[in-house]
């Protein structure tokens, strides 16, 4: 943890994981290492007690997406090493998208691009109205390739494809319309509050069924309602039910008391 050069991670002993990219006087911009180290950073806490990640970026910026030297360098790649750095980055942004536990983006200042990216690969996104979004891959002679999975799905075909196609800036209350953000606050004290508010969730619910209800999302997401679906959506519930946290969640409510993850 202590070889990092971009960003920090910070551990407390409850369970609540931050990871801060840190390179505030390039507004966070992406580099091949940033890319390298975050997702080495999202393994560290795949493996980790973590309950709640929180994801942030030094300074002004959450990030501002690609670093330009980053961008003129890949201009001189090959085909296949264009690919294969390209691919490092949805790799790294599947691995914050499929960790088990809460994912929480802490958005100030520009969103661009690739941070846009990051910041929809996470579950829930707390941004300061004053923040400014954007996918300006098209003014570059771009596509959001890579970050456009994460990005569909949370705001829809639709959206997406208004935005990739302008690649117009837009501000908070925008981004929270089209279901980018979900909280926005006014300031860093009111952000602190969400935070806290959010925790204070996260540490109310079991953290195996956390991780199970973000793959039932991800299973049921686009499925036609079958009878194949409602079979895939009860055998959830069942496995739920029978397991050592359905059994004590269950427990803890008729007895009146906590159970054992909220103690």
């Amino acid at each position: 943890m202590n070889s990092f050069q971009t960003i920090k991670l910070k551990s407390s002993p409850g369970g609540v994981t931050s990871i801060l990219i840190n390179r505030p006087e390039k507004h966070n911009a992406f580099t091949a290492q940033v890319i390298d180290e975050l997702a080495d950073a999202f393994e560290t806490v795949r493996t980790s007690n973590c309950r709640m990640l929180l994801l942030r970026g030094a300074g002004k910026s959450f990030s501002a997406g690609a670093d330009l030297n980053w961008m003129k360098a890949a201009a001189h790649y090959s085909k296949s090493e264009n690919q294969a750095d390209a691919l490092k980055l949805a790799q790294m942004l599947h691995r914050l998208a499929d960790l088990p536990m809460m994912t929480v983006a802490c958005v100030q200042g520009a969103c661009m691009g690739g941070g846009a990216g990051l910041a929809a690969a996470c579950d829930v996104v707390v941004a300061h109205k004053s923040a400014m979004f954007r996918f300006s891959e098209v003014r570059l002679g771009l596509t959001p390739g890579t970050i456009s999975p994460f990005v569909i799905r949370a705001i829809g075909p639709r959206w997406a494809n208004a935005l990739f196609v302008s690649g117009e800036s837009f501000n908070a209350a925008y981004a929270e319309k089209i279901g980018l953000i979900h909280y926005p606050v006014a300031d860093e004290t009111e952000m602190e509050d969400m935070i806290e508010h959010l925790g204070k969730l996260a540490f109310h619910t079991a953290p195996e069924a956390v991780a199970k209800a973000k793959q039932l999302v991800r299973e049921v997401t686009g499925q036609p309602i079958d009878d194949e679906l409602m079979r895939v959506t009860a055998k959830h519930i069942a496995e739920r039910r029978a397991s050592d946290e359905g059994i004590e969640g269950l427990s803890a409510f008729l007895e009146k008391r906590k159970p054992k993850w909220a103690e």
